[in-house]
């Protein structure tokens, strides 16, 4: 069980045989003191609480000795000022052993928090399968055109079009509005076939390819 109390305008949180440094109290060494300002006793769900001290609760105490801090500097100045003080401060306290520790009659208990219910967990939605583009072709029908030379068509872009199955200008010049759909889908070309004009750039590279062979 432990108690907060509060002395010399400071809190303290402490259990029975703890030994504390208080702000200095008027009492002879051995002697034995009574601390009423408690704020809390207890422990776990068992918490007495005040508002803000306990009605009848107090912490009692032995003084163990009296004596002084560590020394702190203070040191002031300014610059081209001629001006410089120093000073030290040392302050008074009193060592103090808990003993012993009352509620009082006047004790709240302490609120319990309400503990939310977690919400219950909803099902992921699964994420729907990419479509896939028609296979067009299972090898090329003859010697497979250079789609490089089709704006936008890279070595890259021209071996993801072999892997759908797309090797000739001619395939490409009569792309239906699902199979661009397909591709734009499996490619994410998001438009690029119509912005670019892909087929009408696959008609003439494919008239200039029969023109040739002619």
């Amino acid at each position: 069980m432990y108690a907060v109390f509060r002395t010399g305008g400071k809190q303290y949180r402490a259990t029975t045989g703890d030994v504390l440094k208080v702000e200095k109290i008027d009492a002879e060494q051995g002697a034995s003191i009574e601390l009423d300002q408690v704020l809390m006793v207890g422990e776990g769900e068992d918490v007495q609480i005040g508002s803000p001290y306990l009605e009848g609760g107090k912490v009692t105490a032995t003084v163990v000795e009296h004596g002084r801090g560590e020394k702190i500097r203070i040191i002031k100045f300014k610059r081209r000022k001629n001006y410089r003080r120093q000073m030290g401060h040392r302050q008074y306290y009193t060592a103090i052993e808990i003993t012993g520790m009352v509620a009082g009659s006047g004790a709240k208990p302490a609120k319990k928090k309400a503990v939310k219910p977690e919400p219950e967990a909803k099902p992921k939605k699964q994420a729907k399968p990419a479509p896939v583009a028609t296979k067009f072709l299972a090898e090329p029908q003859g010697q497979p055109d250079d789609l490089k030379k089709i704006s936008g068509v890279g070595p890259v872009l021209e071996g993801k079009l072999n892997e759908l199955g797309i090797f000739h200008y001619s395939q490409i010049a009569e792309f239906t509005p699902e199979q661009i759909t397909q591709v734009d889908d499996a490619l994410s070309f998001k438009g690029r076939i119509e912005r670019d004009n892909w087929l009408e750039q696959a008609a003439k590279l494919a008239a200039d390819s029969s023109q040739e062979e002619e």
